[in-house]
């Protein structure tokens, strides 16, 4: 029996922000000259989101003195402070979404066996995995894994760890939790990259059960078939996730969408080995460049990846847990059946693919 997935759960702070005073906010820093707002302008309305949640209060209009000033100004704080807040926000949004895939999946605490952590945007050590067992009440035995700074793409490879361990274990149930906090790396910069980067990225998490044991949990799923990795001849420089003193540095380079649009087909068909492309499509949305990309250079329907753009519109760019946001509508889509085929994009430039098949 192959491993399934039982029950997905999201979770996302409180504060939510529309993508018109997202844009504003930062078309109208201090610092930002006129070129710099004509390029905000138009990097925020081309990115197809309409709202997006974030951590930081100051961003929805209450200031805090760290990230944002009384009068509104974007600070700069270091890492260590960035930091501090992600320990402090991302245990109980990890929490929140596991506690959901455990109630919607019918599946104790008790029961779970292993739990495997994603996250890039933060660190702390007693980490998230043991946080997870102490919040949830989990059993200390439970065997623990994090997969860090993998950037978008790490959910697929959590998914995959998942179907290996029941591969092995038929009878291990496996939490699978990511957690992104990208908004605690925001910056107020004339750079084309870090625009587009504060464009796009949120915060969210989403946790998953998975299960090879038929009788663990609500009946039927999204069953995980296969996956596959590939790297492309171009992007290791265009895709990249550093430490800096005041934050992590994201480079989003404007050559991505074009390097996916061109790669894809070959990545696709060489992960399909000749079967029948399915209908439907998760795609994690880099943004909006991104999916039409995709859709174009693999010719698919609209319809195709309808539920990767509304998760866009909806949320934005939630690193990768969004993936996971968009699993979570197919799953409770009752009108959908039958083979989804789930590709992410992480730096390098790396393509993870996955061959998933929802059914009773």
């Amino acid at each position: 029996m192959p491993a399934r997935i039982v029950s997905i759960g999201t979770a996302v702070p409180a504060t939510s922000v529309s993508q018109p005073d997202l844009r504003d906010f930062f078309a109208e820093q201090p610092s930002t000259g006129k070129l710099a707002r004509r390029y905000i302008s138009a990097a925020f309305d081309a990115a197809g989101i309409a709202t997006r949640h974030t951590v930081l209060s100051g961003l929805g209009g209450t200031p805090d003195g760290t990230f944002i000033s009384a009068e509104g100004e974007l600070l700069v704080p270091s890492t260590g402070e960035r930091n501090d807040l992600y320990r402090h926000a991302a245990p109980p949004l990890a929490a929140e979404a596991a506690s959901k895939a455990l109630r919607e999946g019918q599946v104790a605490a008790h029961q779970v066996t292993h739990v495997v952590t994603v996250s890039c945007t933060g660190f702390f050590a007693p980490g998230l995995d043991y946080r997870l067992v102490r919040d949830l009440g989990l059993s200390t035995q439970v065997q623990r894994s994090h997969l860090g700074f993998i950037g978008c793409a790490a959910a697929l490879p959590a998914l995959r760890t998942a179907s290996q361990i029941t591969a092995a274990q038929p009878e291990a149930v496996v939490l699978v939790v990511c957690v992104e906090l990208c908004s605690l790396h925001v910056r107020n910069s004339p750079d084309p990259q870090q625009i587009v980067s504060a464009s796009v990225f949120a915060d969210g998490a989403a946790a998953v059960l998975i299960t090879a044991d038929e009788t663990t949990g609500v009946a039927g799923g999204i069953f995980l078939d296969r996956f596959a990795t590939t790297l492309t001849e171009a992007g290791e420089t265009d895709m990249v996730w550093t430490i800096g003193d005041q934050g992590f540095e994201m480079t989003l380079s404007a050559e991505v969408p074009r390097i996916i649009g061109h790669e894809i087909r070959g990545a696709v068909d060489s992960f399909l080995d000749g079967e029948p492309p399915p209908d439907i499509w998760a795609i994690h949305p880099g943004g909006r460049s991104v999916l039409d990309r995709v859709e174009a250079g693999l010719d698919l329907d609209s319809s195709a990846i309808a539920a990767s753009r509304a998760v866009l519109h909806e949320y934005g760019n939630m690193s990768s847990a969004t993936i996971l946001f968009i699993l979570r509508r197919l799953l409770r889509d009752t009108a959908i059946s039958g083979p989804i085929a789930a590709i992410a994009f992480g730096p390098g430039l790396t393509v993870e693919t996955a061959l998933l098949r929802k059914g009773p």
